[in-house]
This record gives structure tokens, C-alpha cells and sequence, in this order.
């Protein structure tokens, strides 16, 4: 139940990886209220690495737009009550005495497949999976850690830090690792400690990340030097959150574990289920299912999908050959537009990394003599079928994996405005699909930092309804062949 009394305000700091936010919330006596304060682009940015063009993420600019956030709060929120920080999984910082050795490397950098051979050397994928519990990604932290190692730069540092920890670090000075997205990194036993004989297998420092922070506990104060200049009051709090974004979102998704899946659709699609305990067998690794720590200590028990990552590449492709894009006209379109003879592979390799998506798309169609989808609105269409068709194959394998009894699946985060996946997802799997809410991470995110201000009561499902309350779901119902649209 949520507290009665006065309501405060609180800041979500919600990195995503092709954009980032600075989100005001209300919360107390029963209310929950969330507003964007400022938005900002993020992407992988080039530059020469000294033999070749690396990925990197601009964090200090990053760090820049977070800022002008918080000014912006201290100014709406003179008695601002706490901050959170949540980003996406696996990337890093390294640091020697404090200080940023170097722009963090992109996932999508392809550097990190010599650490992946590098470690399946070291430990079999077999034995890797029983230690940590994480689906292969070629990007997983501990492969990209090799691969430093490999290079001589790992030797260089004395510290890492996750995306989030790092901003925390900047805010507070206090150096701790979240332990939801510390589960990302494949550093974690599946007992949730950090696997010392792991790193020393491979040759990292044992000592190399700080201590595990809980989610729900208090980070630090902003530093003075840091809050006088942005306005703010004194004794304003950071708060660990589920720091990894979709621990953030699937913690605001308004479902019953026992019978519902869930779907965070952004940049990526991650599709699965709440558990209370790890799967961890042999079928489970088979499949590429993950077992990443949640809000409560709960398991998030899920499978990566491309995402719409898909879409905003092919988008940026038209753009730069000087199409102008509308994207609500473009979704309108592929309603009606030819569904594709056959839907493709969204987890293929070669749509991994940043590029022309749509001759990428096209050439998949066309090597196995099939015809290529004809125009934009038959490209998006391809998309969003080839996307509701995985996700609905992840549903199903999460909830026989699991033995779960799935009757309704949630859609949150960008993919729960596009009406079209939505409908499409319902219709794959045969059962409602209920959107929203869009911007669920930053509202999982300020339902941390509201229990750690003691702003509402700690029973994760009472706060999920004051989210459906709040933000009243849309639901889908599968509809019959004969009503479907192409």
C-alpha cells in the first residue's frame, strides 16, 4: 500500500542506448505522476582508435545533458527528495586513481569477438553458463574485458565502472556496483556474489569493480561541488535503483508474475518471465536464456531480440539519403502494406551493428531467392512481422522453460506505441497484449528511489498497481485471420 502524507518529487536519470532522459515524478499519498524534463540523443560515436575506428559512447556528454537536467529540476523542485540512475547493460568505464582512463567502448564494437575466443579457451560456454546463468551476447562485459586484457589496456586501470555506477561516481564520489546490472557482466556466481576464480581464470583483478550496492539503498549525497553549481538543495540523495534499464522497466510492468510475460521493447526487445529462482539447465543454455537479477531479488528469466533497433537503422538510412521521414505516417503505411513472404531472422549477425539496414534486409530475402520487401512501408512491415513472430517464439519457449502458465503478455517502453507490433504480437501468440506503460523504465527507476525515501510501501505488487492506476494499459486482443490487415 502506498503511504498516506504529502507527496515529494523525485529525478529518473534514464540512459537508453539511442537516447537518454531526464524525467521529473510525484509520488506519495497514492500518486504517481512523471514528466520529462529534457531528452537528448545517444549513439555510438567514431573515432580512430590509433589502427582502426572503434565504437565508443560519449558519456562525458552524457553526463553534460544529465546535468542541465538536474538544473532544470532544482528549479521545478525545490525540495527534491532523491535521484536515480539507471542506463543499459555491459559497458564500462576504466579508471585509475578516480580519473576516466578513456571514452567507454560501444557494445556494438566489434573488438569484443577476440574476447570471446579468448575466454571460451579459458572456460567452456557448458561451464560458463552453470557459473553465472547469462545467454551468450558476444558483447557480455567479461568477453569486452578480455579483450581490454588482450590488449594492454586492462592493466592500465585500477577500477571499473558500470554506466550507471560511473554517473553515480561523478554525482557522489562513492565508487559501488548495482547489483542488477552487476548481473549483466557474467562476473556474477549464480549465487550473486562476484566470481573471484572466474576473473582470476582469466586474468582480471578480483578487486577490479567496488562492492555490491543493493537496489533500495542510499548511493550518497550529491557532492557539494556538483550540486551548488546546478542549483540544487543541500542533502539531496542518489539512491540505488535497478540500475540496468530493464530491470527498471520490468519492476513498472503492471502483471502477476504467475501468469503473465513481459516485453521491453526498445533499442532491443527483451522478452520473458519473473521468476523467484534461476533456470540454468541444459535446455535453458540451449535456448540462450538469461537469468539477470531483478528489483526484490527476483530473476529476470528472458531472451534478447533485435528490438527496434531494426526500425530506427532503416530509418536513419532513408534519412540519409535525404528521404524525410514521418514515423506515425510510416506505421500507417505498413498496415497496410504486403506482409513479407516470410519473416526474417532478426537475431542475424549482420543486423547487429549500425549501417544500411535495408539492404541488409533485402540481401537476407534475396540469398535465399525470396522476394525482397518493395518500398518503405513493405520494409517496416517485414520488420514488425519478422519482430512480433520472435518475440512470440520467445514467449513461448520462456514460459515452457520456466513452467509457466502464461495468459497475458505486457508490452513496455517505446515498442508499446506502435500499434502495429502490438496487434501483430497479439495475433502470433494468441493472447492479449497489453501496452504500456511507454516510458516504464524511468517510472521503475523513481518506484526504487520512492521505497528508499520511504514515499510509498515496499510490496512490489501494490506499487505495480499504483502504476496500472496511473497509466492504464491498452490491451490488444488477438484477432481472427479473417479481420487482420495486410
Amino acid at each position: 500500500m502506498t503511504r498516506s502524507g504529502p507527496t515529494r518529487q523525485l529525478v529518473a536519470v534514464d540512459l537508453g542506448a539511442t537516447s537518454g532522459r531526464v524525467m521529473l515524478a510525484e509520488v506519495g499519498g497514492g500518486q504517481l505522476r512523471i514528466d520529462q524534463l529534457t531528452r537528448f540523443v545517444n549513439g555510438p560515436l567514431p573515432i580512430w582508435d590509433g589502427n582502426r575506428t572503434g565504437l565508443h559512447w560519449d558519456v562525458p556528454g552524457l553526463f553534460a545533458h544529465i546535468r542541465e537536467g538536474l538544473a532544470l529540476a532544482a528549479r521545478r523542485a525545490p525540495d527534491l527528495a532523491g535521484i536515480g540512475v539507471d542506463s543499459w547493460a555491459v559497458d564500462y568505464g576504466l579508471l585509475r586513481d578516480g580519473r576516466l582512463l578513456g571514452l567507454p567502448y560501444h557494445y556494438r564494437d566489434d573488438r569484443s569477438s577476440v574476447g570471446t575466443e579468448i575466454v571460451h579457451n579459458a572456460v567452456s560456454p557448458e561451464i560458463l553458463y552453470s557459473r553465472n546463468g547469462l545467454q551468450f551476447l558476444p558483447f557480455n562485459t567479461v568477453y569486452q574485458l578480455a579483450a581490454e586484457k588482450a590488449c594492454g589496456t586492462l592493466e592500465l586501470a585500477d577500477h571499473a565502472l558500470l554506466i550507471p555506477d560511473l554517473i553515480g561516481y561523478w554525482l557522489t564520489g562513492q565508487m559501488r556496483t548495482e547489483r542488477t546490472n552487476a548481473s549483466t557482466t557474467g562476473l556474477l556466481d549464480i549465487h550473486g556474489h562476484w566470481d573471484d576464480d572466474l576473473m582470476s581464470t582469466l586474468g582480471f583483478p578480483t578487486d577490479l569493480f567496488g562492492p555490491l550496492i543493493e537496489p533500495g539503498c542510499e548511493l550518497g549525497q550529491v557532492l557539494p561541488s556538483v550540486g551548488s553549481g546546478l542549483g540544487l538543495p543541500g542533502g539531496v540523495t542518489v539512491n540505488a535503483v535497478a540500475s540496468h534499464d530493464t530491470a527498471s522497466a520490468v519492476a513498472a510492468v503492471p502483471m502477476n508474475p504467475d501468469n503473465a510475460a513481459y516485453i521491453s521493447c526498445g533499442t532491443w526487445g527483451l522478452v520473458g518471465v519473473e521468476l523467484a529462482h534461476r533456470v540454468v539447465d541444459q535446455a535453458a543454455r540451449s535456448a540462450n536464456f538469461t537469468n539477470e537479477v531483478g528489483a526484490d531479488g527476483r530473476i529476470r528469466f528472458l531472451r534478447n531480440v533485435m528490438g527496434l533497433w531494426l526500425l530506427s537503422e532503416s530509418v536513419r538510412q532513408w534519412e540519409r539519403e535525404g528521404t524525410v521521414i514521418n514515423l506515425p505516417d510510416l506505421i500507417d503505411g505498413a498496415t497496410f502494406a504486403q506482409p513479407p513472404a516470410q519473416v526474417f531472422d532478426t537475431d542475424a549477425d549482420e543486423f547487429l551493428t549500425p549501417g544500411d539496414m535495408p539492404s541488409r534486409i533485402s540481401s537476407w530475402y534475396t540469398q535465399r531467392g525470396l522476394p525482397a520487401p518493395n518500398g518503405h512501408a513493405e520494409m517496416v512491415r517485414a520488420i514488425l512481422e519478422s519482430l512480433a513472430a520472435a518475440f512470440a517464439e520467445r514467449v513461448q519457449q520462456a514460459a515452457q522453460l520456466s513452467a509457466t502458465e502464461v495468459r497475458t503478455v505486457h508490452m513496455v517502453g517505446g515498442g508499446a506505441q506502435n500499434r502495429l507490433l502490438c496487434q501483430l504480437t497479439a495475433d502470433r501468440l494468441g493472447l492479449p497484449v497489453l501496452a504500456g506503460p511507454v516510458e516504464a523504465t524511468a517510472i521503475g527507476n523513481v518506484l526504487i528511489s520512492a521505497r528508499t525515501q520511504q514515499l510509498i510501501g515496499a510490496d512490489l505488487a501494490a506499487a505495480r498497481a499504483m502504476v496500472a492506476a496511473a497509466f492504464p494499459p491498452q490491451q490488444y486482443d488477438p484477432q481472427p485471420a479473417a479481420l487482420r490487415k495486410a
